[in-house]
């Protein structure tokens, strides 16, 4: 069914906020779902606020934190965020970011102690929206087998980047370095439908269509991927002084237990190394270079790193959101959850 962006946003957040959120946190953690429903990008959407409203109420997320932002440089930071909700944390540490590069130039923030932060294209388009150049990684938990292995080691591990333009418009890349995210899968059993045979594998390390056998994830580009994932994680892990590889904890194992996540925001003010109105003209120029690339066979058209998600945003806008009906179900019913995720394996079976 389709769901008007503003109702889709304040059902979220009321659910969220009956879960214990403040009101402060619970709008903002809906404002990144219904920005990844806008998009397209559903796996990071409403399926997500059952599970978020179940760690909350369990004590697995920190309603109540105490943050810790400390300045350690010219042009870095750190910010605890005490377990609050990831987007939340991400969000706020991005403010911080963003008031730094404008002093300095460049700023590097790194975010300890959060929970999952969500769609990463969020963060850094608030980067872009203040005509800065953003770029955001973050840590999961072990799903995901290293090049060569036959378990888990590594996470999906996203990484995303934005760029400002002369006429609004943003280049957004945000992506895993697995083949597919995590939630994808998800959003896959929610539809009850099939995964192509390259995304996963089963226990057996067998290809696998069905979402609910995934053992686990494959890395894009073989090696390539693995080595992404080792440089997210030492970016958002080892840098932060957090666990990382193996010891990152589960999303489902235990959900009274702290995340305990890294996330690390990088800033660039364009006009410090160039002219910046000649940046942003020489951006949507390499934009409209990309759209006049001839067409393969069954495309239209080149699009540029994000132009199909704001192509998306702009239906959903008009014609409303397309959510899943159970999805909408649990939203307006009076349930917080159905203790669906607790004390699940890796991926939540």
């Amino acid at each position: 069914m389709r769901v008007d962006k503003n109702t889709l946003h304040q059902l979220m957040s009321d659910k969220l906020h009956k879960a214990g959120l403040s009101r402060e946190h619970a709008d903002i953690v809906a404002d990144v779902l219904a920005h990844a429903d806008l998009r397209g990008v559903h796996s990071h959407g409403a399926m997500r606020v059952e599970y978020y409203s179940e760690r909350i109420a369990k004590g697995g997320t920190n309603a109540k934190p105490d943050f810790k932002f400390e300045r350690t440089g010219p042009a870095s930071a750190v910010f605890d965020g005490d377990n609050a909700a990831g987007q939340v944390v991400a969000k706020i540490g991005m403010d911080h970011a963003i008031g730094i590069a404008k002093e300095t130039g460049v700023s590097v923030v790194g975010m300890r102690r959060m929970g999952h932060s969500g769609a990463l294209s969020y963060f850094v388009e608030q980067a872009a929206d203040a005509g800065l150049l953003g770029i955001s990684v973050c840590q999961s938990d072990p799903m995901a087998v290293p090049y060569g292995g036959a378990e888990p080691f590594f996470g999906t591990h996203p990484i995303a980047f934005a760029s400002p333009s002369a006429d609004g418009r943003h280049v957004i890349v945000d992506l895993a370095v697995t083949v597919q995210a995590w939630g994808k899968i998800l959003h896959a059993r929610s539809r009850h439908e099939e995964i192509p045979k390259d995304w996963a594998v089963d226990k057996d390390g067998n290809p696998t269509t069905d979402p609910f056998q995934v053992a686990a994830l494959n890395h894009i580009a073989g090696p390539k991927g693995y080595a992404l994932a080792m440089m997210v994680d030492i970016l958002s892990g080892v840098l932060l002084g957090l666990p990382f590889g193996k010891d990152v904890t589960s999303m489902y194992n235990d959900l009274t237990e702290m995340r305990m996540l890294g996330q690390l925001h990088i800033v660039i003010d364009p006009a410090r190394f160039t002219d910046r109105e000649a940046f942003l003209k020489n951006i949507n120029r390499l934009m409209a270079d990309l759209n006049a690339v001839k067409p393969a066979p069954g495309y239209d058209k080149v699009l540029f790193p994000g132009e199909g998600s704001r192509r998306r945003k702009l239906a959903y806008e008009k014609d409303g959101i397309e959510i899943v009906d159970e999805i909408y179900a649990y939203l307006v019913s009076d349930v917080i959850h159905r203790n669906n995720y607790d004390n699940k394996g890796t991926f939540a079976v």
